[in-house]
């Protein structure tokens, strides 16, 4: 019996390459979050009076911005950089976040019921089972969010600057009214 003809490098690198892609596995596309335990710093909630102030927009800072179950109700948030903020399960209902910039922040659970983030920079903000009820979002700019199990119910998108895949991830959202579902451009049925 003849031996097999050796395979050219070519061929040998493609079949090493995909051999070493069958065994990476990816990760499901929003699985929930390892986040670290959250911080005993026992003024951590107040750190969002003075924000995230060394990485701004990129959400790089000396210290994480945990704000995880914090009580903000009713509280004035204007203005702040909450970049890279865990937000999990905070409580911000009738809070005022006008231009506050909410970039890389972690918002899952959330309950920003009524909150007013007119002006604000909503940029790759995780909302996904988030109470979003009654929140004012006018003249807001929202790209790359995530918006799965949100309640949008009332929420209202006046002017708001909403990128394509946002608008089609909003619009899908059951809960988005109809005239939530106007402003962010949604097709109605």
């Amino acid at each position: 019996m003849k031996a097999p003809a050796p395979l050219s490098k070519g061929t040998s690198l493609l079949l090493g390459l995909a051999a070493a892609a069958s065994t990476l596995t990816a990760p499901p596309a929003f699985a929930e979050a390892r986040l670290p335990p959250i911080d005993r710093d026992p003024n951590r909630c107040e750190r969002a009076y003075t924000g995230n102030t060394i990485g701004q927009a990129n959400a790089v800072s000396d210290k994480i911005l945990d704000l995880r179950q914090c009580n903000f109700t009713g509280k004035n948030l204007s203005g702040k950089v909450l970049s890279g903020a865990l937000l999990k399960e905070a409580t911000l209902p009738n809070s005022i976040l006008r231009e506050t910039v909410l970039t890389k922040a972690y918002a899952v659970g959330a309950d920003f019921t009524g909150a007013d983030m007119t002006n604000a920079v909503i940029d790759r903000v995780d909302f996904r089972k988030a109470n979003l009820k009654d929140v004012i979002f006018a003249n807001a700019v929202i790209t790359g969010g995530q918006f799965e199990g949100a309640n949008l119910e009332g929420a209202l998108f006046d002017g708001a600057l909403i990128g394509n895949e946002d608008a089609k991830r909003l619009c899908a959202n059951p809960t988005l009214t109809k005239e939530g579902r106007a402003d962010v451009g949604c097709r109605i049925k």
